[in-house]
């Protein structure tokens, strides 16, 4: 006979044997969308812009709006008026989308169906809403439509919005096409960002502009000295990555002279998504960001640019189920990252911790939410129940030949039963509903007075939330939120149901 071991089955309540773990502050948890086994990682990279380093994004609107409106009057011929439009900086959230046909602003859901719509600040009426938007799925890859998927592109979509207001709410028609005051807001922007004045006003005032994580030296510590190679990875130049980078890391931990120290390998001016997609050579620099010239290895203490995945992987010898990679851009890092290479992705989203704070304080009128709709879907499942009895008592009577009367009182006064209790049921579904839409719409301006919540858009997920859900492996909502984990730690996702398994 075998000596193995025999199989004993768990106590039934799992309580007796799982203690409680540490309390920690769940704006500061790694939520998993798809199982992550750290031990299995032996490299991990990092982008730098929202990721590395945190922005105060209030200041960064502010200063991102006033150089485009500097930009617009002074390159496009625009009036001084625009200083005037009213501009509302909690308007914009990540997620929604921009249509530059009408000027309408829109949040979809996963489907890509069109949920809320603003024109201006004024809510689009539901009937053109459906006029314009219903029936096929948005195409974001039309040039009509513009995606504000990452932090930096939200003061492009508030100024539109507010130039708008400020013209159609007084009731004088709008100087420009939508489409050109738009194309003409992200050139002003992508100027004041290639021209290098938004960062030189940056790197003149570092901490008004960007929050120094003591938690981010450590973390990075903590990754190295469990034996994982540290990279780099960030589409800013050299001379901005340097600044930003020594403020955040220099003279944190005193066995790292430099914040180059913390990482194998630093790339700069990687063109995310073209990274993941073309074949770019890597150009070594000098610490003036002078190039030396074509890279055929990659060694650690020197600066690149440029690069590709394949070459990365190759050069640095890396497996590619290996390799995670920390970046706060959907598209850029991780949809790119996910379909072109087989890198695994952890999301930052800066808005988390807002956005857990306020679901745990609304977390009783979320759990309403929830009874309320499972007693929605029973109502009607017995109101439909009962038109269906009704229906079918009704053939009863219209039998050819007549009921005898005493079968006919029997079903007169059981449909008497049934009407009085579908009435009962209907007068219920509509408080329920009444209550349910009452307290969803309360929740929602909690979190966005325009938009609602980040993730959701009515009952499914936003079109964000889905993204975040198909592409990252994990996410968060800073970098230093891993140093309460071990850096061998194994992420396990929920165990995912679908509707027929829910319940047992």
């Amino acid at each position: 006979m075998s000596d193995a071991p025999k199989y004993q089955p768990l106590p039934p309540d799992l309580g007796e044997i799982y203690g409680p773990s540490a309390p920690r502050d769940p704006t500061r948890q790694i939520f998993v969308n798809r199982n992550l086994n750290m031990a299995r990682i032996e490299t991990v990279g990092f982008d730098m812009d929202y990721t590395l380093a945190p922005y105060h994004q209030h200041a960064m609107d502010a200063l991102s709006i006033q150089m485009t409106v500097a930009k617009l009057i002074a390159n496009k011929g625009y009036p001084q008026e625009i200083h005037e439009a009213r501009l509302d900086h909690a308007f914009i959230i990540r997620g929604l989308a921009v249509d530059k046909e009408t000027g309408n602003i829109f949040k979809m859901d996963t489907h890509r169906q069109v949920g809320r719509c603003y024109h201006g600040y004024q809510a689009v009426a539901p009937e053109t809403r459906r006029e314009l938007y219903a029936g096929t799925p948005i195409k974001l890859s039309s040039p009509r439509f513009a995606w504000v998927d990452t932090l930096f592109s939200l003061p492009e979509a508030t100024l539109l919005a507010g130039i708008i207001e400020h013209w159609e709410g007084s009731g004088r028609t709008l100087p420009w096409s939508y489409r050109q005051l738009f194309d003409d807001i992200r050139e002003s922007i992508d100027e004041a960002h290639r021209d290098n004045s938004m960062k030189a006003v940056i790197t003149a005032n570092v901490p008004t502009y960007i929050d120094r994580d003591p938690d981010l030296p450590p973390t990075l510590h903590k990754l190295r000295s469990a034996g994982k190679r540290v990279f780099l990875l960030t589409n800013s130049e050299w001379f901005y990555t340097d600044a930003v980078m020594r403020y955040l890391l220099d003279g944190a931990l005193p066995f790292y002279k430099s914040w180059r120290n913390y990482f194998d390998y630093i790339v700069v001016s990687g063109r995310k998504p073209s990274f993941f997609i073309d074949t770019n050579p890597f150009i070594e620099l000098d610490v003036n960001g002078n190039a030396i010239g074509e890279a055929t290895t990659l060694e650690r203490g020197k600066i690149y640019e440029g690069g590709n995945v394949r070459d990365f992987e190759r050069m640095t010898g890396v497996a590619p189920d290996s390799v995670l990679y920390v970046g706060d851009h959907i598209y850029g890092d991780i949809v790119r990252s996910k379909k072109h290479s087989a890198w695994r992705t952890a999301l930052i989203i800066q808005e988390m911790e807002d956005t857990l704070r306020l679901t745990h304080e609304h977390r009783e009128g979320m759990r309403r939410v929830d009874a309320l709709e499972e007693m929605a879907i029973r109502l009607d499942h017995d109101i439909n129940y009962h038109l269906t009895l009704l229906k079918s008592l009704g053939r009863w009577a219209d039998i050819p030949g007549g009921l005898t009367g005493p079968e006919s009182r029997v079903i007169e006064a059981a449909r008497e039963r049934s009407k009085t209790e579908l009435d009962v049921k209907r007068d219920l579904s509509r408080r329920t509903l009444d209550e349910l839409e009452e307290l969803e719409s309360r929740i929602d301006r909690m979190f966005n007075p325009y938009w609602g919540r980040l993730f959701r858009e009515g009952n499914e997920r936003s079109l964000f939330g889905g993204q975040v859900g198909d592409y990252a492996d994990v996410y968060t909502s800073r970098v230093s939120n891993f140093l309460s984990y071990s850096p061998v730690q194994y992420y396990r996702s929920p165990r995912e149901v679908m509707p027929h398994e829910r319940g047992y």
